[in-house]
């Protein structure tokens, strides 16, 4: 199948059903928030390095259900042993750069300066958050991601301290359980999610809970 070219006028994606097999859809059109929230709302999301924007849409999500977050009995003994606290949007900004500065450092990253300034943007709007943990007082990790509805799209995440993202993860899952959270988008699989209670689901069971 075609890799679809988008403009920035209008805003509007082909059907996410057409995506390639990787899950590569489209090719170009910009970041602005109407974009953005209408590529969440059908299961689409950018990745990419430099421009033009890649939208992707998997037509395997990978999902974490709240109620259903796998803690550990090792994780639960961590737990035990410290003072745990999460945190709601302590520093959106700071938190995503700290995701940017952990890929670069690492793997690279598709955190540039124009996602930046677009999640940023989202988040002022009220359309994307942040949530961090602290172990004994100290800021050991943290996540950010799009929150639509009760379903949040999650998109990096940090650690400074020994567990620190695993414990963000967890503290996003309760709070989102807590109020009757549908699920955590993780985009792709990775073992990490998969130890935490991260499963499979088709594009359309997944577009199904999001909009039941």
């Amino acid at each position: 199948m075609p890799v679809f070219a988008i403009d920035d006028e209008p805003v509007v994606f082909p059907d996410p059903t057409l995506a390639e097999e990787d899950g590569l859809l489209a090719v170009g059109g910009d970041l602005r928030t109407e974009r953005l929230l209408l590529a969440y709302e059908n299961g689409i999301f950018p990745w990419y390095n430099e421009p033009p924007v890649l939208w992707w849409c998997p037509h395997e999500r990978y999902i974490i259900r709240p109620e259903r977050i796998h803690i550990s009995h090792s994780m639960r003994k961590f737990m035990r042993r410290h003072e745990i606290r999460t945190a709601v949007n302590r520093d959106f900004a700071d938190t995503m750069h700290r995701c940017r500065l952990k890929r670069e450092a690492s793997e690279g990253t598709w955190i540039n300066d124009d996602m930046e300034e677009a999640y940023c943007r989202l988040h002022r709007e009220g359309f994307a958050a942040s949530v961090e943990s602290y172990i004994d007082g100290q800021l050991a990790g943290g996540l950010y991601g799009v929150a639509i509805g009760r379903c949040f799209f999650g998109e990096s995440m940090f650690t400074d301290m020994e567990n620190g993202s695993k414990l963000a993860l967890i503290g996003l899952a309760r709070l989102l359980a807590d109020v009757g959270g549908k699920f955590i988008d993780c985009q792709f699989h990775t073992d990490h999610l998969e130890s935490m209670g991260g499963e499979f689901i088709s594009y359309e069971e997944y577009m199904k809970i999001m909009n039941a």
